[in-house]
């Protein structure tokens, strides 16, 4: 089978259309077979082993050494220094790199911090932020996280005689004709950007101008020990923001990740310490699932039914007892938002299908309701995209106004369609997979249709189909323990080098499937060699007892799985968790 093409190796399975990933390779051992297929082959030892020596020089990043320089003029002459950042985990944790770099540098140095409230002030840098903070005596101001779209804010800095530094990683509007008149526009992806890595988030941007401020602070590219040690602690809050922004996890975003994960259950910071605990993380390992569905939602979610400043001064000041109930407070408010979810989930899933956007006709969903919180419609559009395979966007319609978020899927450029549609709407910003925009109401329709029209023309039927796409084929004998050790080593797992996805081949059921859990909601599954020879090994399928009368005993089947290790008071046994299954 491995000789067809793409196309003709697709299979239905239960809940899912299969495909290959890659090409699949015909020769070698199952670990050959997914290194190869992955494109890694001769460049499989620095993929598998990433080295801080491979993170790529700060100056290559436009305006960042003038961006530098001025900042550390700022800590000698005393100025007050306001790090501008955004509202969700990327923002706070670029925030947090720069204030922890700058006190390290200099511990009199006056800098402070402002995130604007999600509700009130909305994304980005604002004009009535930077008055009031050129009122409030700041000399200096940094963005992170935000700013490329900031033309008016910048001016408005200028009139006032105040110098804005802007970092960002978002993706300007193709309507700009130029860069906002900053005193510095730091972006890796400038137009006339040299750098050769574009996909850094805005920590990673922020970790790059924290290198460079040590740099500058010691005289030399070897920084002084307790800079270079802040340095490797900030790789942690790096790695939080990379994670949490979904940027493709290759490159140097793979070293930071990498290294970054190494550094969080030992952070010496008493705010994240506090924040893994309250996250139900005692373990000596963390990785980029826990940061994913533990940490990051809790820092996210003071931002979206709160104020952001919360989760920044967990991640800088809090210590002692603060820290730990601000860590619980983030844990409460995200039990909230879970709750607000559910709610919004029910109803937008109601309303797609009585407006026919969940079939072929209607490619994109485009929504808006009264009683959404804005905060947590984002959230909402992930679930519905992984329901029904094509771009959503969620608003809020508050009076005059909506506004809201988007997420997208694989082939569709979710930014691309808002610049389709720019007329229409007020403000916009963020990447191919993800954005917020917004809308007076009386638009809302015009630009819903203009977008699923937009939808429409760049999404074929095939596209709204979700798959479940595999890395090799395999047999169960070979899932040994050596073999699935050896796949680890390709994490950390995330945005563009997702979890290796198997194809198993020649199986059958042993026993009967078995439900177990909560509710009985689970499946445990015995599966062996079609020939009856080799071990059985224990397959486990969340949230499959739904399909239990469908895969009978002894059945022969397929399935695609992710292949993981139990480990379990000192034993380590191989439990691959299912992704679908089909009958032969």
């Amino acid at each position: 089978m491995s000789g067809l093409s793409i196309e003709h190796q697709r299979a239905q399975g239960l809940q899912r259309v299969w495909a290959p990933r890659y090409e699949l390779p015909n020769a070698g051992g199952l670990v050959e077979r997914v290194l190869t297929a992955r494109g890694l082959g001769d460049a499989a030892d620095g993929f598998l082993n990433p080295s801080l020596s491979m993170l790529h020089e700060p100056t290559l990043i436009p305006d960042l050494d003038r961006a530098a320089h001025r900042i550390i003029e700022g800590i000698r002459r005393g100025e007050r220094i306001v790090i501008y950042g955004d509202y969700d985990v990327d923002g706070v944790t670029a925030s947090a790199i720069l204030i922890h770099t700058i006190r390290a540098i200099d511990p009199s140095a006056i800098v402070d911090s402002y995130i604007p409230h999600r509700i009130d002030e909305g994304y980005g840098i604002n004009c009535e932020a930077i008055e009031s903070l050129h009122r409030d005596g700041a000399g200096l101001v940094v963005s992170v996280d935000c700013g490329i779209t900031g033309i008016e804010p910048a001016r408005t800095a200028r009139s006032l005689g105040l110098d804005l530094i802007i970092t960002d990683h978002h993706n300007p509007p193709a309507s700009m004709a130029e860069l906002p008149d900053a005193f510095a526009v730091v972006h890796p992806r400038r137009p006339d950007s040299g750098y050769p890595f574009g996909e850094l988030c805005g920590a990673g941007v922020a970790y790059k101008l924290a290198w460079r401020l040590c740099v500058l602070h010691s005289g030399s590219e070897r920084v002084h020990p307790e800079l270079r040690s802040v340095l490797v602690e900030m790789l942690g809050f790096a790695a939080l923001g990379s994670i949490a922004d979904v940027v493709p996890l290759i490159d140097e975003n793979r070293v930071i990740v990498k290294h970054g994960l190494r550094q969080i259950p030992h952070a010496r910071n008493e705010g994240l310490r506090a924040l893994i605990r309250a996250s139900g993380l005692d373990s000596d390992k963390i990785d980029t699932e826990d940061v994913g569905f533990r940490l990051a939602p809790r820092l996210n979610a003071i931002g979206r039914l709160g104020h952001a400043r919360d989760a920044l001064r967990l991640m800088v000041d809090a210590r002692g007892h603060e820290a730990i109930e601000l860590a619980e407070r983030l844990s409460r408010v995200n039990d909230e938002r879970k709750s607000v979810g559910e709610a919004i989930y029910a109803q937008a899933l109601e309303m797609a299908l009585a407006a026919g956007m969940c079939g072929d006709d209607r490619r994109a969903i485009v929504l808006a309701h009264e009683e959404w919180h804005p905060g947590v419609v984002g959230i909402v559009c992930s679930r519905l995209v992984e329901r029904f395979a094509r771009p959503v966007i969620l608003m809020q319609r508050d009076g005059d106004v909506c506004k809201g978020s988007g997420r997208s899927i694989d082939g569709f450029n979710l930014h691309a369609g808002l610049d389709a549609c720019q007329t229409l709407l007020s403000g916009y910003g963020g990447h191919d997979m993800a954005a917020g925009m917004r809308c007076r109401s009386d638009q809302f329709d015009v630009f819903a249709e203009s977008f699923i029209s937009h939808a429409n023309e760049r999404l074929r039927v095939e596209d709204l189909v979700n798959t479940a796409r595999y890395d090799a084929q395999a047999t169960i004998s070979e899932l040994s323990t050596h073999a699935i050790e050896s796949l680890e080593r390709l994490a950390p797992f995330g945005a563009g080098n997702p979890r290796v996805q198997l194809r198993i081949v020649d199986a059958k059921l042993n026993g009967e499937p078995s439900p177990f859990g909560r509710n009985g909601s689970h499946l445990s599954l015995r599966v062996c060699d079609r020939s009856g020879t080799g071990a059985a090994v224990r397959v486990v399928g969340w949230n499959w007892a739904k399909h239990r009368e469908e895969i009978p005993r002894g059945a022969p089947i397929e399935l695609i799985v992710e292949p993981k290790l139990s480990r379990w008071n000192g034993r380590t046994s191989v439990e691959p968790v299912l992704v679908d299954l089909r009958l032969c």
